[in-house]
C-alpha cells in the first residue's frame, strides 16, 4: 500500500471512530461506524490473494449488516418514543436489535463466525487493527446503552462465546485463528458485567487490547503465522519468545500476572449481583482457552527444533527488540500491584 493510501486510511480510521465515540446521534454514530467499515477494507485486501480477497468481502458483508441493524434499531427506536439520543434507546425490539448488530461488529457469539475467517486472511498488523482498534466504537455504543441491554441475552451471549471461543480454538494450528477465538472468549467476559458495572468491561477492554497488542507485535516482530514455525524461533530470539510467553499466560489469565485482575474484579462483580452460577460456569469455560494458551507458550518457550540432518539451523537475529513492545510485555505482565490504583483511576 502506498503512503497516500495508508495516510488517507489512517485520517479516515481516527475521524470515524471519533465521530462514533463522541457523537450523541444515532445517525453519527452510524456514518462513523460506516467509515471505520471502508477505511480497513484496503488494509484487509491489500495483498492480493484470493484469501485475503474473500476476507474482504466477509467483513464488508457482515459489517454493513450490522450497521443496517443499528440503524433500523435507532429509526425503530425514534418511530415509538421520539428520541434519537443514543443514551435514550427504551423500546424493547430496539434493544433486541442493536444486541444483535453490536455482537455482529464485534464477533460476539452467535454471530462470531467471521472473525477467524477475517484475521485469517489478513496480514498480522491489519489483524491487531480488527481485534482492538475496530471493536472501540461498538464497544463504546455498547457502553452508552448498558442501562437500557437485557441482562438475560447478555448473559447467554456471554457464556456461549467463552464456550465457542475456547472449544474452538483447541484444535488450530493457525495462530491468527488461535488469537480470533481468544477474542471471541474475552468478549464473553466482556459481556456479561456490562449490565452491572459498565465500567468494569471497558478496563477489561483497556487490558485487553494492550496484551493483545503485545502478542501481535511480538509475532509479526518474529514473522510467525504458525505453530510449526513458532517452534523454531526459540533459537532465533530467545529474548523475545521469553517475553511472548508471559504475555500469553498474562492473555490466559493466571496470577500474578496483568490479565488476572480483570477476571478477578469481573468475578468478584458477578458474585455482588447473586449471578454465583454464571460466575462458575464462566470460570471454568474459560479453562479451554488456557489449554491452546499453554500449546502457544509450550511451543514458543519449551519445544527445540527438531535436530535432522536437513535442518536449517536458526541462527540469532541481532536486530534490537523494539521499545514498544519491550514497554507493552512489562505493562501486560506487571499492573497486578497496582490494581487499587487502576481500579480507582477507572
Amino acid at each position: 500500500m502506498n503512503p497516500q493510501a495508508k495516510l488517507v486510511s489512517s485520517i479516515s480510521h481516527l475521524g470515524g471512530t471519533t465521530l462514533t465515540i463522541s457523537s450523541n446521534h444515532w445517525v453519527m454514530a452510524w456514518a462513523g461506524l460506516e467509515i471505520n467499515t471502508l477505511a480497513i477494507l484496503p488494509m484487509i485486501s491489500m495483498s492480493h490473494h484470493p484469501r485475503a480477497i474473500e476476507a474482504a468481502t466477509k467483513y464488508f458483508l457482515v459489517q454493513a449488516t450490522a450497521s443496517a441493524l443499528v440503524l433500523f434499531s435507532s429509526m425503530n427506536n425514534a418511530w415509538y418514543t421520539g428520541q434519537w439520543d443514543i443514551t435514550q434507546l427504551t423500546h424493547p425490539v430496539s434493544c433486541l436489535i442493536l444486541t444483535s448488530a453490536i455482537a455482529m461488529k464485534l464477533g460476539l457469539a452467535p454471530f462470531h463466525f467471521w472473525l477467524p475467517e477475517v484475521l485469517q486472511g489478513s496480514p498480522l498488523i491489519t489483524g491487531l487493527l480488527l481485534s482492538t482498534v475496530m471493536k472501540f466504537p461498538p464497544m463504546t455504543l455498547l457502553f452508552m446503552t448498558s442501562n437500557s441491554l437485557n441482562p438475560s441475552l447478555l448473559t447467554c451471549m456471554a457464556i456461549l462465546s467463552t464456550a465457542l471461543g475456547g472449544w474452538m480454538g483447541l484444535n488450530q494450528t493457525q495462530i491468527r485463528k488461535i488469537l480470533a477465538f481468544s477474542s471471541i472468549s474475552h468478549l464473553g467476559w466482556m459481556a456479561v458485567v456490562i449490565p452491572y458495572d459498565p465500567k468494569l468491561t471497558m478496563l477489561n477492554f483497556y487490558l485487553y487490547i494492550l496484551m493483545t497488542t503485545a502478542v501481535f507485535l511480538t509475532l509479526n516482530s518474529m514473522k510467525v503465522l504458525k505453530l510449526s514455525v513458532l517452534m523454531t524461533t526459540w533459537a532465533k530470539m530467545p529474548s523475545l519468545n521469553a517475553m511472548l510467553l508471559l504475555t500469553l499466560l498474562s492473555l490466559a489469565g493466571l496470577p500474578p500476572l496483568t490479565g488476572f485482575l480483570p477476571k478477578w474484579l469481573i468475578i468478584q462483580e458477578l458474585t455482588k449481583q447473586d449471578m454465583i452460577p454464571a460466575a462458575m460456569t464462566i470460570s471454568l469455560l474459560s479453562l479451554l482457552s488456557l489449554f491452546f494458551y499453554l500449546r502457544l507458550a509450550y511451543c514458543a518457550t519449551i519445544t527445540l527444533p527438531p535436530h535432522t540432518s536437513n535442518h536449517m539451523k536458526q541462527w540469532h537475529i541481532n536486530k534490537p527488540t523494539n521499545t514498544l513492545i519491550a514497554i507493552m510485555t512489562i505493562m501486560s505482565t506487571a499492573l497486578l500491584p497496582i490494581s487499587h490504583m487502576i481500579r480507582a483511576m477507572n
